[in-house]
C-alpha cells in the first residue's frame, strides 16, 4: 500500500439502539461522536436504524406495523368511489 493516500483505519463501536445492542469493529469511517467501551477505551461510535439484532431475517421476528389503519385508510378512500370505475 502506498503510505499517505488510504484513510485511517481503526476501532469503531456501531450502535443499534433500538435493539439495545453495540459491537466493537474496525473500520475508516469517522465519527464526532465517542462511547466509553467495556474495555475501558474510548472509541468513535456510529448509530445504526437496524443491525443484526433488530433484523428479521436474524432474529426471526418481524416488527409489528399497524397494518390496521393502513387498511381502513384504503378502505375510506376508495369507499367513496363505489364501483363506478368497474
Amino acid at each position: 500500500m502506498k503510505p499517505g493516500i488510504h484513510p485511517e483505519y481503526r476501532p469503531v463501536v456501531y450502535r443499534d439502539k433500538s435493539a439495545d445492542f453495540a459491537f466493537l469493529t474496525r473500520s475508516t469511517v469517522t465519527s464526532d461522536q465517542t462511547v466509553e467501551w467495556t474495555d475501558g477505551a474510548t472509541y468513535p461510535v456510529i448509530d445504526v436504524q437496524i443491525s443484526s439484532a433488530s433484523h428479521p431475517f436474524w432474529t426471526g421476528r418481524q416488527r409489528l406495523l399497524d397494518t390496521a389503519g393502513r387498511v381502513e385508510k384504503f378502505r375510506q378512500k376508495y369507499a367513496r368511489r363505489g364501483t363506478q370505475g368497474r
